[in-house]
């Protein structure tokens, strides 16, 4: 599987490149990211809101499950389903995944059996202070086609 990785020293490197990931995105594709509490999972989503246009404050949607903000290029549905943990009930997030907009998971290991299997995967790991390692892992050609694109056009090495 391929995989690619950037280290950012503060949050608004982390910012900036989520910021430049989303203009690669389209309608449809689903982003899940894995990382502890305090890793930067919402900074990244601030970002791609900013890059989609979105001009609404972006915050973590952790009592919720669920934010959408529908102002910019594309929708994003910002879920955090880290609450709903050994919930079988279906919530609906496959009209989300399948739908007009960009939709981000926090904590997706929790509804695993309810991804698409085609997304892109995004761990984001602590290494000091304020800096941090974004792993990106691919799934499909959808989103390995987006990382090349991506780590190509915007002069960022693996």
């Amino acid at each position: 599987m391929d995989q690619f990785e950037i280290k950012t020293t503060n949050p608004e490197e982390t910012g900036n490149m989520a910021m430049k990931l989303a203009q690669h995105l389209q309608a449809g594709d689903v982003i899940t990211l894995e990382g502890d509490l305090g890793a930067g999972k919402t900074t990244f989503v601030k970002g791609l809101a900013k890059g989609l246009g979105i001009g609404r404050t972006v915050n973590s949607p952790t009592f919720t499950i669920m934010k959408e903000y529908t102002d910019g290029r594309l929708p994003l549905y910002h879920m955090d389903v880290y609450r709903i943990e050994n919930s079988d009930e279906d919530l609906g997030f496959d009209e989300f995944f399948d739908g007009d907009g960009v939709t981000v998971v926090e904590w997706a290991q929790y509804i695993e059996d309810q991804l698409p299997e085609e997304r892109l995967d995004i761990f984001i790991r602590y290494i000091q202070d304020n800096a941090r390692s974004l792993i990106f892992r691919p799934k499909g050609k959808r989103y390995i086609k987006l990382c090349k694109e991506f780590f190509t056009d915007d002069g960022i090495s693996d």
